[in-house]
């Protein structure tokens, strides 16, 4: 029950999926369409017997998914963690044996890639919105980060990063976003969470600057 979303934001366009039985679908449209998507939630939750709107969670309804409980309890996370330079050496790897460029790390599109690690892992869920709202293009826009184009990876439930690599290259979808041919810069964070369902929350970002 791991799970690995991708987004690749090109006038703000939106393709995203999932490992499993499940699969996140959504979309932006330049013509104003609201998201569809596969994955439906709740807007509500029992608080002391009393049903409360969660005014907090501003991510559009059926955005996201969550892991059903104790769903990956059995998985040892205890050696999981994240070393970017190692990430972006096997990214880089990939995208030379395409003929591709490398990519380099980046300030800002790590910032964002963080603030949206630590939001899923705060919400325990895996989606490419925030539960401020905020799509990929709008969390690296704040970060100073002046995109020509951005695209996002998510991954959650992964013990390394290299398990999630692995789900990346087998999903077109994400694979294509490891090899944007004009990608020059990326960001890469981890959460990892053991009082949460998913365990562990990954964010890519590739991008390339105006």
């Amino acid at each position: 029950m791991y799970r690995v979303a991708s987004l690749v934001a090109l006038t703000f366009a939106l393709a995203a999926c999932s490992l499993g039985s499940n699969s996140i679908s959504s979309g932006f449209y330049d013509s104003g369409q609201a998201p569809t998507s596969s994955i439906t939630r709740s807007s509500k939750r029992t608080l002391g017997g009393t049903e409360v709107a969660r005014l907090q969670d501003k991510a559009p309804r059926g955005s996201y998914e969550k892991a059903p409980k104790g769903v990956l309890a059995a998985r040892d996370y205890s050696q999981t963690k994240l070393d970017p330079e190692f990430s972006r050496a096997i990214i880089n790897q990939y995208r030379k044996e395409k003929g591709l460029k490398p990519l380099r790390l980046n300030a800002e599109l790590t910032k964002a890639a963080k603030a949206h690690s630590r939001d899923l892992a705060k919400w325990d869920r895996i989606s490419h919105y925030g539960s401020d709202g905020s799509n990929p293009w709008d969390r690296v826009k704040r970060t100073g980060y002046k995109a020509r184009l951005a695209a996002e990876n998510v991954g959650t439930g992964q013990i390394s990063f290299k398990e999630v690599m692995r789900g990346w290259k087998k999903s077109p979808g994400h694979n294509k976003n490891l090899l944007l041919a004009d990608a020059e810069h990326m960001g890469i964070a981890l959460v990892h969470d053991p009082k949460s369902e998913f365990k562990s929350f990954w964010t890519l970002i590739v991008g390339s600057a105006m």
